[in-house]
Parts: structure tokens; sequence; C-alpha cells
């Protein structure tokens, strides 16, 4: 009976044995303990060395006393604008609230919430609309303007004084198929640093009739009560 217990017991190790030298062989695996508790704080946030992301993708991350915007202009005739606003788009293509003309978004300048959207052909359209739109916006409204095709064939110069006095420094000087990206506000006292313009040169227009799409980043401050 003891002899046949030895047997059975060195049967045992001789197995264990076989199988250890088989996983490590066939599948070199490294172990490493980990406790629950770092286990759970290497699950729960980020890497040290994992990049933040920011907010509409820009490249740098906005103070939090400002929001974060990008601005995209409409590429010649075929591809519409696009505009986001604390890391959600307000407008796009693929919300299907853009058009040819001027696309204009109204944000609260306090708390970030999107106002109001609206699109204004400037092509064939009724500038009193356009004009309707800007007279009511109220002060601390942050005005987010993308051009798409045409900006300004039917632009007059009450509306583009409008525009002057929300801060922009180009709106007098737009002319058709122009691209424009502005921010601005209601009560801004000096010119906003926020604005692009790029005419509409035969000589330098990347596509056939239209300059090249315009794209414009940045962090614009709230407005403190």
């Amino acid at each position: 009976m003891r002899w046949t217990g030895l047997i059975r017991i060195a049967a045992v190790l001789f197995s264990l044995g076989t199988a250890w030298l088989f996983v490590h062989t066939y599948f070199n695996t490294s172990w490493k303990v980990v406790s629950l508790r770092s286990w759970l704080v290497c699950s729960s946030f980020p890497s040290e060395t994992q990049p933040l992301r920011t907010k509409c993708g820009n490249q740098k991350s906005c103070p939090e006393s400002s929001f974060a915007f990008k601005v995209i202009s409409g590429a010649a005739n075929v591809v519409g604008p696009s505009m986001c606003f604390e890391n959600t788009i307000i407008m796009s293509g693929v919300k299907n609230n853009v058009g040819r003309g001027l696309n204009i978004a109204l944000v609260n300048g306090t708390n970030g919430q999107l106002m109001k959207t609206g699109v204004f052909d400037m092509y064939s359209g009724d500038i009193k609309l356009l004009l309707d739109f800007l007279k009511a916006i109220q002060s601390g409204t942050i005005v987010i303007v993308a051009s798409y095709d045409d900006p300004a064939t039917k632009l007059n110069d009450e509306a583009r004084k409008l525009f002057t006095s929300l801060g922009s420094s180009h709106a007098s000087k737009l002319a058709f198929r122009d691209n424009w990206n502005f921010v601005g506000a209601k009560g801004l006292k000096n010119e906003s640093p926020f604005e692009q313009h790029l005419k509409n040169e035969a000589a330098k227009n990347k596509y056939d009739g239209w300059p090249e799409v315009l794209e414009m980043e940045g962090c614009v401050p709230k407005k403190m009560d």
C-alpha cells in the first residue's frame, strides 16, 4: 500500500511538471501580480502618456473662462460649412442645417447654450430675413458665421454695418464668392480677433471659381455677469 501511494504521488508531480513545461515553452507567458486596487485605478483613468483629447479636436485646450470653437467654411458650392462649439457640432451638412450664403449660429455668451441658427441665401434670397435676424440679437450673445458658395451678392450696407457692430472688420469688404469665417458678439466694444476672409481671385483660387476652404479655431471668452 505504501509503495502504491508513493507511485501515485510521483505520477501527479510528473504530470504537473510536464504541464508547466508545456505552457512555459509554447505560450511564453509572463506573469505579474497586480493588486485589485491598482487594477481598478489603471482601469478607471487614462495613462499619463495617453494624449488628451481637446474639445472640437482643437490643437490647444481652452481655459475654464472660455469656450472652445472650430469653424470651417464651405468648399466651393459642393461641401457645406461646419461649426463646433464646446465639443458639439451645432451646424453641418450632416445635421442638414446649412446652406448657400451665410450660416449663422447664436450662442449664449454666459452658459454656452445654442440659442438659434439661421441660413441666409445671399445670392437670390431676401436680405430682409438676414436684417431681422441680426437686429434681434441680444447683448452678450456670441455670433458665429461661416460662408458657403456666395456670401455677399445680396449683402447691403445696412447688413454690413450690423456685422461690423458685432466686431467684424471684413464685412464691409465681402464680395461675390469670397470665403468668410467670423466669431463676434453683440455688445463687443473692439474688433473681434476671430475672423478670416479670403478673396475670390481667379489667379489664386484653389477651386474653379472659388477660393480654398477656411478653418478657424480658438477660445472665445465667456461673458461674466
